[in-house]
Formats: C-alpha cells, sequence, structure tokens
C-alpha cells in the first residue's frame, strides 16, 4: 500500500498544479480584456503595430512559402498514388486543394508562424519583464498593454490570413508540379480545383486563422509577462508558449471547423 505521507504530496501537487492552472487561465482572461479595452484609448501605437505588421508577415515570407510547398509536393505526391489505385489520378487536384484550403494551408501555417513567432514575442517581453523594462514603462506613466501587447496581438491576428492565402497559392502550385509529371495537364488540373473548391471554402480556411492568429499571440504575451527567474525563466516560458500555443491552435481548429460547417 501507498504511505500516507506519499498520497498527501501528491494529492497537494494536483491541487497545487489545478490552482496554477486556474490562476494562469484568469490572468490570460484579464489581459485579453486590457488589450481590448487599450485598442480604444488614446495615443493608438500606429507605428509600433507596422513595425510588428513587418516582423511577424514579411519575415515569416520564406519559412511559410517552403513549408506550403513542400506540403503541397507531398500531398500531390500522395494522392496521385492512391488514386491511381482507383483509376481516379486525373482528379488529383481536387483532393489537393481542398486539403490544403481546408486545413492544411491554415494549420501548417499557424503552427509554423506559432512557433517562430510566438517563440520570439515571449523572449522579447519575457527578457523586459526580468530586467524591469517593463516596470520602467509602468513608472512612465504609459500602458505597457497598448505599447507591447496591443501591437503584437494586431500584427499576427491581422498578418496570418495573408500567409495563409500566399501559403494555399503555393501549396496548390506544388501540387502542380506533382500533376505535370503523372500526365495530368496544368489546365485539368486547376478545372478540377475551381469545380471542388467553393469560396466557402476559402473563406472557411481563411477565416479560421483570425482566431489562431489571435491566440498565438494573446498566449505569448501573457507567458512573456508571467515570467520570472531571470534568463532561465525565459526560456522556460518560451518553450511554454510554442506548446501551448501549438495545442490551441490544433484545438481551436476542430471546434471553428465545426462552427464554420453548420454557418457556411
Amino acid at each position: 500500500m501507498i504511505p500516507q505521507a506519499k498520497v498527501e504530496v501528491r494529492v497537494e501537487r494536483v491541487g497545487s498544479g489545478a490552482l496554477d492552472g486556474l490562476r494562469r487561465l484568469g490572468d490570460f482572461c484579464l489581459l485579453c480584456v486590457r488589450t481590448w479595452r487599450s485598442a480604444f484609448r488614446r495615443h493608438f501605437p500606429v507605428r509600433e503595430c507596422l513595425v510588428q505588421i513587418e516582423s511577424v508577415g514579411v519575415r515569416s515570407l520564406v519559412i511559410v512559402g517552403i513549408t506550403s510547398l513542400f506540403t503541397g509536393l507531398v500531398l500531390a505526391l500522395q494522392t496521385v498514388d492512391s488514386l491511381t489505385r482507383f483509376g481516379a489520378k486525373p482528379y488529383t487536384g481536387s483532393l489537393v486543394g481542398l486539403a490544403i484550403v481546408l486545413e492544411m494551408g491554415p494549420v501548417l501555417t499557424a503552427l509554423m508562424v506559432g512557433g517562430r513567432v510566438g517563440a520570439g514575442i515571449t523572449a522579447e517581453i519575457g527578457s523586459m519583464v526580468v530586467t524591469e523594462q517593463v516596470d520602467a514603462i509602468r513608472a512612465m506613466g504609459a500602458d505597457p498593454i497598448q505599447k507591447l501587447v496591443l501591437p503584437r496581438m494586431l500584427a499576427v491576428t491581422l498578418s496570418l490570413p495573408l500567409l495563409t492565402i500566399l501559403a494555399d497559392i503555393i501549396g496548390i502550385l506544388g501540387g502542380l508540379l506533382i500533376a505535370l509529371q503523372h500526365g495530368i495537364t496544368r489546365h485539368f488540373y486547376f478545372q478540377t480545383i475551381f469545380s471542388s473548391v467553393t469560396l466557402d471554402d476559402f473563406i472557411s480556411g481563411v477565416a479560421k486563422t483570425f482566431v489562431f492568429g489571435w491566440l498565438i499571440a494573446m498566449v505569448a504575451c501573457s507567458n512573456a509577462l508571467a515570467t520570472r527567474g531571470g534568463t532561465v525563466g525565459v526560456g522556460h516560458a518560451t518553450k511554454r508558449t510554442v506548446v501551448i500555443a501549438s495545442i490551441s491552435v490544433l484545438i481551436s481548429d476542430f471546434f471553428l471547423t465545426k462552427i464554420l460547417l453548420t454557418i457556411l
């Protein structure tokens, strides 16, 4: 039998972990409300928003382009091989287009941007927290939420849909390269895509990325502002951001898909 002392220690750890999780959730919700309110105050940080959009969007083009290109190549390669068994190889474009526009483009783009941008936001703001720069901003009478969190939240939320559209295009073009190698003409490839992928499908895929971007930015900023313990704490906060942001994207994707399938 397990000694009573060990049982009490385990129960205490579980309770402490649950309370810590609830506290973090409460801090996250409070940060969301404060960020929303800061958007309607004076001295809106327009310049900082543009700087962050350049940092998030433009500097993510390469990683998003490479990811979407090889996603389209692999997806088309697997699709051609599978459909050939059933004599439906010419309709590779339909499956590739639907898979990329509905899921692969939005989700993989969010995961790649979340890993790159989310970690960067947490490391940047977390370093400012442990070096007391955030306290200095408060001491000067400025709002660190409006100055630090709001621009990054808007930048990720607005940039991710544009990156997703680019990823969809590159992924479909990558699938075209494989289709051409297997005797599918360019005209028929695009014809099957346009006949299968509707405007609702495209809107559904892009609409989800607004939520993905908001989640990535808020998770990153929340973990950054809760950073403690110097440079070691910054490392732990960065790792926690990548894990939580990725899981949040995958979980929210399921619920958003169900909602959008009902609406559209």
